[in-house]
């Protein structure tokens, strides 16, 4: 069954059909076509188009769809060209000539606009309620290593000493953006295009704040031409996974690299890792590196949309059925992949002491041993260039600073005493960062005050 097909005497070539169908895909949305239909002939009787009689009719068919589709007694009939057509086709067959009046006031334009945003609303739902398993998890572990040491690095070497908290905390604070950013998301989209019809409205006396009321919307959409050729929020919601994916996949990066043998910070569960089918010692971290590689495929999701949709004039254009596979692939991927990332990370082990020892390396507490000077009355510039001969000096020795001994440190600059080791311990040089979004303690109890009330908010 087709729309449209008054206009034509010959049939759709079948390969025509097949090429321009989108059932096989846009029945992933079949509640939310069925629900927006409820709506429309809800206001369609306030209205005065359909009788009461009419609409408790077609409501009940509605309902009897979505009830047998839901329980697999309806199979979708690859005969229809898309989801709103096999709705209204069976709809008819059931109730008969009321079905036939569904459609009134509308257009399938103004129909899968309100499909793909209520759709859209959903799935944003459901990835901010992971986001927010994610960032429980994150905040756990900040909450039980405020004291861990570990280095932490710049250009892939040790920089500074901070503690497994603060690291953390980084990425509870790009995840942190990540719900924003789709609660923002959600704000915009939220108007309803339905009764914009194929462009330009319609003659009918429609309420649109009565429909835009019943399917939870702010408000409805005040340009007709751009309700049916928006896909700004799609393109939005996908840029914004691609974001979280970006971030799950730098994660997925330093837990790969943390995993290695030569730094051992991790150890991935077993059941988050695989082997090797001619390496019997291999413990591959599989999940993480999946993650990483799909996020490339998350991108080429958002691309597609954009490419489609830069070229196209004003109104609808057919190419925007291409909306919908990409964007489902984008976030079906992202779904699956926050949820795994999550449980990776909630069985991930951290080896505490291997973070500590490595800490101690790699004179991460160079700059504080600059700062010991700098206090002790000595040029921040002179200051550097002193440290600097004695990390070679360090180097030459093969030892560290906090192993050189005093006579070397005084060779260089009488200004070092014997407090110098204190000043530059592990624990002093995190201990002693306070300030607000730095690693010592103080600093962070604060900022998970700050993350446990989020938390509680959202």
């Amino acid at each position: 069954m087709k729309l449209w097909g008054g206009r034509f005497t010959k049939e759709t070539n079948k390969l025509v059909h097949n090429f321009n169908e989108s059932l096989s895909f846009d029945n992933k949305f079949y509640e939310e076509d069925i629900t927006g239909s409820l709506a429309h002939v809800k206001m369609l009787n306030k209205v005065g188009i359909l009788t009461d009689e009419e609409t408790k009719s077609i409501e009940e068919g509605l309902k009897g769809i979505l009830r047998d589709l839901n329980e697999g007694t309806l199979e979708f009939d690859p005969e229809y060209e898309d989801i709103h057509s096999f709705v209204e086709g069976v709809l008819t067959e059931r109730i008969g000539e009321p079905g036939k009046k569904l459609h009134t006031g509308r257009s399938r334009n103004d129909q899968v606009a309100l499909d793909m945003k209520l759709y859209t609303r959903k799935e944003i739902d459901e990835v901010n309620e992971l986001i927010k398993n994610l960032l429980e998890t994150v905040y756990d572990i900040m909450e039980n290593n405020i004291d861990i040491i570990m280095p932490g690095f710049t250009h892939l070497q040790k920089a500074q000493p901070l503690t497994l908290a603060h690291h953390a905390g980084a990425y509870f604070e790009m995840f942190k953006r990540d719900y924003l950013r789709l609660k923002d998301c959600r704000a915009r989209l939220n108007y309803c295009p339905l009764g914009s019809g194929a462009l330009a409205g319609t003659t009918y006396p429609l309420d649109r704040e009565f429909t835009a009321k019943e399917l939870l919307f702010d408000g409805p959409t005040l340009n007709s031409m751009d309700s049916v050729s928006d896909r700004d929020y799609l393109i939005e919601f996908m840029s914004a996974l691609s974001i979280i994916m970006m971030h799950l996949s730098r994660f997925c990066e330093e837990i790969i690299t943390w995993n290695t043998n030569e730094y051992r910070f991790v150890e991935i569960d077993d059941s988050y890792s695989t082997g090797s089918s001619i390496m019997p010692q291999k413990k591959n971290p599989d999940i993480a590196e999946l993650i990483r590689g799909k996020t490339g495929r998350v991108y080429g999701d958002l691309f597609s949309l954009m490419t489609t949709m830069k070229g196209l004039p004003l109104a609808y254009n057919k190419d925007m059925q291409e909306d919908k596979e990409p964007a489902f692939d984008a976030i079906d991927t992202s779904k699956g992949c926050i949820l795994l990332f999550t449980d990776m990370l909630k069985t991930m082990k951290f080896n505490k002491d291997v973070m500590r020892k490595s800490s101690e390396g790699g004179f991460t507490n160079a700059t504080d041993a600059a700062d010991y000077l700098v206090k002790n009355g000595v040029a921040f510039r002179d200051a550097h260039g002193i440290i600097g001969a004695l990390v070679l000096k360090c180097i030459e020795l093969n030892t560290n600073l906090s192993e050189l001994p005093l006579e070397e440190y005084q060779k260089i600059s009488p200004v070092f005493k014997e407090d110098i080791y204190d000043a530059i311990s592990m624990e002093t040089c995190v201990l002693k960062r306070n300030t607000i979004g730095a690693p010592g303690p103080d600093a962070m109890k604060e900022v998970l005050k700050i993350n446990k009330e989020f938390l509680g908010n959202i």
